[in-house]
């Protein structure tokens, strides 16, 4: 089977249709198609969440904050260095005019998303502590806060194969990384950098 039929295949729209782009970005979405557009919008969660970061950082200027935010760029770092390692072009069927200088393995919005996902699943379950009488209540916006994380990583993930910038494969393996070091770099924060804030702020 070809490329072009996998591609295809895979979102339901073949190279006739014609491929627009998201308003002020370079992401393109299916002429026409709502849910494609809706899609093309999710995947601009990074963008929004890197300037939460900045916006945090500028304004409150927390240790834990900036040390999060840098794990995000070590992140990327690694990202790209996986992707000049493993040189796996995207599946760009659906458009041979567009040109793209970056890999496709692994997908950088997904291990973005997943990075930031699972650091904020540790974060909200094992660093934030409440001792009052309302612990279900804090419980329940502890669940629900990872679970939005987790839904909003699922779908920036589907939007990226969805509008044919990467593999199934990429996704999957740029979430596992993601997972990956989030974990690594959360473990780090938690245990070894965190008992030394105190003394960095003093």
């Amino acid at each position: 089977m070809s490329m072009d039929s996998i591609v295809s295949n895979s979102s339901g729209y073949d190279q006739s249709v014609d491929w627009v782009p998201l308003s002020l970005t370079f992401v393109e979405y299916p002429k026409g198609d709502v849910f494609g557009k809706l899609l093309a919008l999710f995947s601009l969660t990074p963008f929004v969440i890197l300037s939460g970061f900045v916006s945090l950082i500028l304004f409150r200027r927390d240790l834990h904050t900036i040390t999060f935010f840098i794990g995000v760029l070590l992140n990327e770092i690694c990202n790209t260095v996986l992707k000049h390692i493993l040189r796996e072009p995207r599946p760009l069927a659906r458009n041979t005019n567009l040109l793209y200088s970056e890999y496709g393995m692994p997908s950088s919005h997904s291990q973005f998303m997943w990075f930031f996902a699972s650091y904020m699943l540790y974060f909200t379950f094992i660093r934030l502590q409440y001792a009052n009488n309302k612990a279900f209540k804090e419980f329940f916006w502890k669940v629900a806060g990872a679970a939005s994380c987790i839904a909003i990583a699922c779908i920036v993930s589907y939007s990226r194969i969805f509008l044919q910038y990467h593999t199934w494969k990429q996704v999957i393996y740029g979430a596992l990384f993601g997972i990956i070091i989030g974990t690594v770099w959360f473990t780090i924060i938690n245990v070894v950098l965190t008992p030394y804030f105190p003394t960095v702020i003093s």
